[in-house]
């Protein structure tokens, strides 16, 4: 009896686990009998994974974070190899999470070379470290990119890479419900709605959630009646609640996808915390400002290799500031503020900062479906490798 065409999934983090909830959904309409296994977190296995453990413990950056988990993270890195090395599937896709899935597929390329390993969103070597593209080479079949300047880095070292679009652009539909959510939390058509996403990540919601208090604080000195939703994941649910208890504004904390998107329809503007929830955000046309915290040691460091002006995919697409950005938002409460309230009662500077999230998302590829096109990339190598 021929076995069914078998693709191995790892994704290790909240965004990464959404990538791979819709590239399985692809996967099933394309080759309904295929096997999907692997590693990922609620999303993934609701489109039916059974994930051989939970990815919260993955979701860390940042040396402080990162070192006390060395072990546990080594641990992982090996049970994922081996689970592959074991099961031998035609295909393995590793998504996001670079330096977690580097070290996988790094292992299990020197155990087999036979199986063919993908990588589902391309590191920032445009950013900082750009020789990655060439060490890549060794342990990867394939690279799907997010963005469309990302292929020729790869190409011109030998690595094959497509551009599959990013896939928040496909999930502008979603973007539904916002009258309905105000209704049904008791929040009046007209009051000033902001969303607050301080991250899926511990040290992220832990370095942001103080800061971007400090800033409803004062934006709640001009906007009194101001109200707050922050959607969150389960990850650090607990966390949001606990640093969020004696919150200056009205405040509701929403779970689930469709909630989340909900918010993103009925709010006037958003603060969060820079990544792939940004882009998101701009499909659905949310005016807002981005921070990130990873600590000063990590900064600092960081910062030396940086070689890029921006850390969002909007001023990154547009290489403007479209979006004002905090990169080291420590301190940076008032600034916040600062930034954040045109956006909630200057109907111009919303306007204009629309038109350039529209922009930009037209550059991304409004019009494509990424998580098809990745699927069929997917589905090509797996086919080719049997």
């Amino acid at each position: 009896m021929t076995r069914p065409l078998t693709i191995m999934l790892c994704a290790g983090e909240p965004s990464g686990d959404a990538l791979g909830a819709d590239l399985m959904a692809e996967l099933r309409v394309l080759r309904p009998g295929a096997r999907l296994i692997g590693v990922g977190g609620p999303a993934m296995q609701a489109q039916g994974l059974v994930s051989f453990f939970g990815i919260g413990e993955l979701a860390v950056m940042g040396i402080k974070e990162v070192v006390p988990k060395l072990r546990l993270l080594f641990r992982r890195m090996k049970q994922v190899a081996d689970f592959a090395l074991r099961t031998k599937p035609d295909v393995v896709v590793l998504i996001d999470s670079g330096d977690f899935n580097h070290r996988v597929a790094r292992r299990i390329r020197a155990a087999d070379p036979s199986i063919k390993l993908i990588k589902y969103v391309s590191p920032q070597i445009w950013a900082s470290r750009p020789g990655r593209a060439e060490k890549m080479k060794a342990w990867l079949d394939h690279v799907l990119c997010l963005l469309p300047f990302e292929p020729p880095y790869y190409e011109k070292v030998g690595l094959p890479a497509t551009f599959v679009g990013h896939p928040a652009v496909a999930r502008a539909s979603r973007a539904v419900g916002g009258d309905a959510l105000r209704a049904g939390l008791g929040i009046a058509p007209d009051a000033k709605l902001l969303c607050v996403l301080p991250g899926s990540r511990r040290f992220e919601v832990r370095n942001l959630t103080p800061v971007f208090r400090e800033a409803v604080a004062e934006l709640k000195r001009s906007i009194p009646d101001l109200v707050c939703v922050l959607p969150t994941v389960p990850n650090v649910e607990a966390h949001v609640r606990r640093l969020t208890a004696d919150w200056p504004a009205p405040l509701h904390i929403l779970k689930g996808e469709a909630d989340r998107f909900a918010a993103f329809d009925a709010a006037d503007a958003a603060l969060a915390a820079s990544g792939t929830v940004t882009t998101e955000l701009a499909v659905a046309g949310v005016p807002m400002v981005a921070a990130y915290d990873l600590g000063w040691l990590t900064t600092a460091i960081w910062r030396r290799m940086l070689t890029i002006r921006f850390m969002t995919i909007v001023n990154l697409v547009l290489d403007r500031p479209a979006i004002p950005e905090f990169v080291e938002a420590r301190g940076e409460g008032k600034a916040i503020a600062a930034a954040l309230l045109p956006l909630l009662t200057d109907a111009a500077a919303a306007a204009a900062q629309r038109a350039d999230l529209a922009e930009a998302v037209q550059k991304l590829g409004s019009n494509e479906n990424a998580s098809r096109k990745a699927a069929d990339v997917v589905l090509q190598i797996a086919e080719a490798a049997r």
